[in-house]
C-alpha cells in the first residue's frame, strides 16, 4: 500500500493531534453541557472550553463592524497571495512560492476564518479568544507567544507542559520543554509528511526559548534589547 501524499499525511497527523487536544482540553472542564461540549469538539478551532461553560448572553460581546471589515479583508487577501501571487511566484523560485503560499494560508484561516468564527461565537454569548490577538502589536518575546500568537496552540502547551513542569522543576525548566514540545510536534507534523529538513523546526523553537531567557537577564535589559523592535 502506497503513503499518502505529504500533504495528505500532514493533514492528516494535524487532525489527528487536534482531535486529540480538544478532547483532553473538554475533558480537563468541569460544567461544561453535553450540547456545549459538541459546539466546542466541532465548532470552535481554540481550546479555551471553559468560554462554553459560561455564556455572557447574547449580544453582550458583538463586535464593532470594523472588526468584521477587517477579517473579511484578511479572507480576502489570503485568497490573493495564495491562489494568485504563489503561482505567480512558482517560476521565480518554488521556496518564495511556498513563503508567499504559507503566508496566504495562514492570513486566509488563522487571521481570517478563525477569526470569523470567534467574531460568531461572540456575538452569541460565547467569550472565545481569537487565534490570533494583533500580533504585530507584540513589544517582547514572551508577549508575543504567551498572548498574541496562536493562543489555542499556547493553553494547550501550558496547561499539558509548562505548568505541569514548572510545578516539579521550576519555570526556566518548564520554558524549555515547553518550546522544546513545540519544535517536536511541529517536527512530527512537518519534516516527517515532507521527508525532509528535519531538526530545523525543534532548533527553531528552542531559539525562540533562548529569547525568552535573554530578554529576561540584567545585561539585556540594559541595553535596551528587552523589548521593542530591537528586541
Amino acid at each position: 500500500m502506497n503513503a499518502p501524499a505529504p500533504w495528505l499525511e500532514m493533514w492528516l497527523i494535524c487532525g489527528a493531534l487536534f482531535g486529540a487536544a480538544k478532547l483532553a482540553a473538554a475533558g480537563r472542564t468541569p460544567g461544561l453541557m453535553r450540547l456545549n461540549r459538541a459546539r466546542f469538539l466541532g465548532l470552535w478551532i481554540g481550546m479555551d472550553a471553559a468560554a462554553f461553560a459560561t455564556r455572557a448572553g447574547v449580544g453582550t460581546l458583538s463586535p464593532q463592524r470594523t472588526e468584521w471589515g477587517w477579517t473579511f479583508a484578511k479572507i480576502a487577501l489570503g485568497i490573493v497571495l495564495t491562489w494568485g501571487f504563489a503561482r505567480r511566484a512558482l517560476p521565480v523560485h518554488p521556496l518564495l512560492a511556498g513563503w508567499v503560499g504559507m503566508t496566504g494560508l495562514i492570513f486566509c484561516l488563522h487571521f481570517g476564518v478563525f477569526h470569523l468564527l470567534a467574531l460568531r461565537w461572540r456575538r452569541g454569548g460565547v467569550p472565545v479568544e481569537p487565534l490570533m490577538n494583533c500580533p504585530h502589536r507584540a513589544v517582547t518575546l514572551a508577549e508575543f507567544w504567551g498572548q498574541r500568537w496562536n493562543r489555542a496552540y499556547h493553553r494547550l502547551t501550558q496547561d499539558l507542559v509548562f505548568r505541569r513542569v514548572s510545578r516539579r522543576l521550576g519555570p526556566r525548566a518548564g520554558l524549555w520543554l515547553g518550546f522544546l514540545a513545540s519544535g517536536l510536534i511541529h517536527e512530527l507534523v512537518i519534516t516527517v509528511p515532507a521527508r525532509g529538513g528535519y531538526g530545523g523546526p525543534t532548533l527553531y523553537f528552542l531559539l525562540q526559548a533562548a529569547g525568552l531567557v535573554l530578554q529576561r537577564t540584567p545585561t539585556v535589559r540594559l541595553l535596551g534589547l528587552h523589548r521593542g523592535a530591537w528586541g
